[in-house]
């Protein structure tokens, strides 16, 4: 199968394009490197299956339409798997018209592509955070999402919707994923695990924001991956999918592993809570696992020791490019 994928050469995409590979696909990666966090980090990312005859890059911005139709009309996928986005709730805060015009005009431009070249099947990767501030767990895909408390939920949650738009209007089967909190190898810089890895190799304080009780529902990169290779057959209609662990784990007990699994002491400081900040995400996967036989298998506690085996390997060889 040709498929392409946006955002290849990110921390998901990346893991994704891989394991395309290796199941026999052809797969393409549309990716602009931005300046987000160091693009050095998305070039490492990529550099072994670079090599692959079955991969093609094309450094390209979805924003730019005529560019991403030129490349969407050579490659002529059969399914497009849009990762490519703007992520970070609290950097939404500060530039909401640029979070806009990625995550929301820049899937437009993906769907508009895919009407003009008659391309049947889209996966779209939403995020937990459309949640917002629900109180009631797990979160089910049947919640109202009308509440988003970042510019960043807002956009995925407008991306879902023109999602539906172009379904409606043009029978685009397309399936909406709801990622929580991935983590694993690579993950981007400033997210949590990484964030506080970093932090104590380097002997540096923590701040954490509120009392330390909030909790995520971390979910292991390869767990993932698995959800969205069990999709590609059956992409029909219009569904929006949670992918979580189901097993929230807060924030305290997080770097305790995090101590334990590297052998270093922690020094924590509390600040106060952040703006767009939620006090927990917690994902109800009953419909993941009766549509996409999803059942992720790594416990948060042994996901961090991989990730920490991951991280000290690369410091100690010198291929940390934070």
């Amino acid at each position: 199968m040709e498929i392409l994928v946006t955002g290849g050469a990110g921390f998901i995409g990346s893991h994704l394009c891989e394991r395309l590979i290796i199941l026999g696909h052809s797969v393409s990666c549309i990716d602009n490197f931005d300046g987000f966090y160091n693009p050095q980090i998305k070039r490492a990312n990529i550099k072994d299956i670079a090599r692959s005859k079955d991969f093609r890059l094309f450094e390209s911005d979805i924003c730019d339409f005529d560019s991403l139709f030129r490349i969407i009309s050579d490659i002529s996928p059969d399914l497009i798997i849009h990762l490519a986005a703007r992520a970070g709730v609290r950097p939404s805060i500060e530039d909401p018209a640029l979070y806009e015009r990625v995550n929301i005009a820049g899937t437009i431009n993906i769907l508009e592509a895919c009407r003009k070249l008659k391309i049947e099947r889209l996966m779209f990767a939403s995020s937990s955070s459309v949640y917002g501030g629900n109180k009631d767990v797990p979160f089910s895909e049947e919640d109202p999402v009308d509440r988003p408390v970042s510019p960043y939920a807002a956009t995925k949650k407008a991306g879902e919707l023109i999602c539906y738009t172009y379904h409606h209007l043009y029978d685009i089967n397309i399936f909406c994923y709801r990622f929580f909190t991935v983590y694993g190898p690579r993950q981007r810089p400033e997210m949590a695990i990484h964030k506080f890895t970093r932090k104590i190799f380097n002997a540096q304080k923590i701040d954490i924001y509120g009392d330390g009780s909030s909790s995520r529902d971390y979910t292991y990169i390869d767990d993932i991956i698995d959800g969205l290779l069990n999709s590609i057959d059956i992409i029909k209609g219009y569904e929006i999918i949670n992918l979580g662990n189901s097993k929230p784990t807060n924030i305290m007990d997080l770097i305790q592993m995090i101590e334990s699994a590297s052998g270093r002491k922690a020094e924590i400081a509390h600040e106060k809570d952040k703006p767009g900040d939620v006090h927990m995400t917690f994902a109800d996967i009953a419909k993941a696992q009766n549509l996409l036989d999803y059942s992720p298998k790594t416990p948060i506690k042994e996901g961090v020791q991989k990730f920490i085996k991951w991280y000290d390997t690369k410091r100690q060889e010198g291929l940390l490019y934070e």
